[in-house]
């Protein structure tokens, strides 16, 4: 809409200045050519001069009726063509900076949108994967308490009773993390043993640490076998709750 408002302001006043040069020009004309009929015709030899270009006039008159349509038609035809592609030419040149304006226009619109949808995008997938991650902790509280156990103060329990308490804690954190995990090593070997890393690894799957040099195979001595997910069945999360509670208070009406 914008640049529509441009273009007709450019375009009125362009027009509107060949308008007025046409005007001045065939005004001049007019005045310029009176004033030579009034000032060389006035006089007795004038007048007789006048006739005689009267005469002539008439001549070229008939002479131009005789060829309207080979001469004249064309002449007039070709001025007004001629003024059509001035005309043309003046506003294309004045209008040039508006076109490249509402060229660029939709470009910039396009670039800003894609950079806001980038942007919206990528702040959606990072708050998603803060509610996974809580959503996580929350089956494991739900399944094994294990953020109760994480807040208890064990200061005034004895080892016996911390034990008892953890190997609870750690069987059922364990069913859960089986039922919707099942992990899996990444190297099914026992730690502290050799085994050799072929050209391809996936890098992701596999650290190298100490001294790494050259390219594969490699051989070292396994550290961690690493865990992989066996399945991927964490429960649904809840599109309705609020993804910052983990568990809600339970509250028992008597």
């Amino acid at each position: 809409m914008e640049i529509l408002k441009i273009y007709r302001k450019k375009s009125f006043r362009v027009i509107t200045l060949m308008m007025v040069m046409l005007a001045g020009g065939i005004c001049a004309g007019i005045y310029l050519g009176s004033n030579w009929l009034v000032s060389t015709f006035l006089s007795e030899a004038g007048q007789k001069v006048l006739m005689e270009k009267i005469a002539e006039t008439i001549a070229l008159l008939s002479l131009g009726l005789d060829n309207f349509y080979l001469w004249v038609m064309p002449l007039v035809a070709g001025g007004f063509l001629l003024f059509g592609w001035v005309l043309w030419l003046v506003l294309g040149f004045s209008m040039s900076s508006v076109f490249q304006l509402a060229d660029e226009q939709p470009k910039k619109g396009g670039e800003g949108k894609s950079k806001k949808k980038d942007f919206l995008d990528h702040k959606i997938e990072q708050e998603r994967k803060r509610r996974l991650f809580l959503h996580s902790l929350s089956v494991l509280q739900r399944d094994g308490r294990l953020l109760d156990f994480f807040d208890e103060d064990l200061s005034s329990y004895g080892d016996d009773q911390i034990g008892a308490a953890v190997r609870s804690i750690q069987e059922d954190c364990k069913k859960a993390i089986k039922k919707y995990i099942d992990p899996k090593p990444v190297i099914d070997a026992e730690e502290g043993e050799s085994v050799t890393i072929e050209p391809g690894f996936d890098i992701d799957s596999i650290t190298l640490v100490g001294n790494v040099s050259g390219e594969p195979p490699f051989q070292g001595v396994l550290k961690h076998r690493g865990w992989k997910a066996g399945k991927k069945d964490v429960p649904k999360l809840s599109d309705i709750r609020n993804p910052g509670i983990m568990t809600p208070a339970e509250i028992e009406i008597s």
